[in-house]
């Protein structure tokens, strides 16, 4: 005897449980990406440093690790340390947390370092200070004698303590190729897509205080901002993890947009040892700046950076430099002397 039909009833039931699966599942992936797009994973836009001597290295990253490679850099070089002690930051931030700020480590380590609240780093909000943290670091990295001489493996070392010190050394290829991007020396070598159009935009006031922040307040002395007597810009500047990427909001009538002139943050560049001898030169403290700008790009949502006749543009599938217009005469030389950063509309 043949079973019966099944019922309109059951039919329904059966197309309804498996739209809701369906649904479950479309809902899961989309999280999925949103998440890897927030953490810099599947999606999300890269950032690139490539070799300046022709040789074919380089290195992809995300842009939350972008965002903290700058801020040891700046760090570094606003101590007056070297590209060498850049490196070595830069190398033993790779190796133990991957240059994210993260929050748990062996025992009680954070940070970008792991660095212990046990062992005297500070306190855990300092440690989870990326500025903090790299200051720190390089403090105990100044007390090592003849440091810049050593393998970066001994000197970072000396510093961390680590169970597994030879680690360093897979991470120093890259730290190198960040080093000479990050500290200005190789001039246009770092990328990054940037964020798309669509997300909420920024404006000067937080590329201002992530400035001071990475740079200290000189910097924006420099640039002839106005620092409230907190130190910073209105607005905080934020980092790449807490980077929203919500949908913009429809523009108000009320509310016409800014003008570029008023999306731009204009950084004058100067000579760092034309008076002592020492130091920079003009060129790699604007390249510095620079790369710095296009690295914080993403949380700070830069559409554009203008140095020494070159132009970087956020959204392009390379986020590369390119020959901005040709100028002559005075044009020329102003180029060279500041360092042009125009947020999103």
């Amino acid at each position: 005897m043949s079973e019966p039909s099944p019922t309109p009833v059951r039919r329904r039931r059966g197309r309804l449980l498996r739209f809701a699966g369906a649904l479950v599942v479309l809902l899961a992936v989309a999280g999925y990406l949103g998440v890897q797009y927030l953490t810099g994973g599947v999606g999300a836009p890269r950032c690139k440093v490539v070799s300046a001597n022709g040789d074919g290295a380089s290195y992809e990253f995300t842009p939350e690790q972008a965002v903290n490679a700058a801020t040891i850099s700046a760090v570094g070089t606003s101590r007056g340390m070297p590209e060498r002690a850049v490196a070595i930051a830069l190398a033993t931030a790779l190796q133990e947390s991957g240059l994210r700020n993260i929050q748990h480590g062996d025992r009680d380590s954070l940070g970008l370092f792991q660095q212990r609240p046990s062992q005297g780093w500070g306190t855990e909000k300092q440690i989870m200070d990326p500025t903090y943290a790299a200051g720190v670091f390089y403090e105990h990295l100044a007390k090592v004698p003849g440091y810049s001489r050593l393998p970066l493996t001994v000197a970072a070392q000396r510093v961390q303590h680590s169970g597994f010190p030879q680690a360093y050394a897979k991470h120093e290829p890259d730290a190198t190729l960040l080093a000479a991007a990050l500290t200005g020396r190789a001039a246009a070598t770092l990328t990054c897509q940037g964020r798309p159009a669509a997300t909420p935009p920024g404006g000067p006031a937080p590329v201002r205080a992530a400035l001071a922040r990475d740079f200290g307040r000189d910097v924006l002395q420099e640039a002839g901002a106005t620092v409230d007597a907190a130190g910073s810009s209105a607005a905080p500047a934020p980092r790449a993890s807490e980077a929203s990427v919500a949908p913009a909001s429809p523009a108000s009538s009320a509310a016409p947009a800014a003008t570029e002139a008023e999306r731009t943050v204009t950084v004058p560049v100067r000579d760092e040892g034309a008076a002592t001898g020492a130091g920079t030169s003009t060129l790699r403290r604007g390249w510095e700046l620079a790369h710095w700008a296009v690295a914080n790009s993403s949380a700070l949502h830069i559409d554009r950076v203008s140095y020494a006749g070159r132009e970087w543009t956020a959204g392009t599938a390379a986020g590369s430099w390119r020959t901005a217009d040709d100028k002559s005469g005075p044009e020329a030389g102003k180029a060279a002397s500041e360092v042009r950063i125009v947020t999103a509309q």
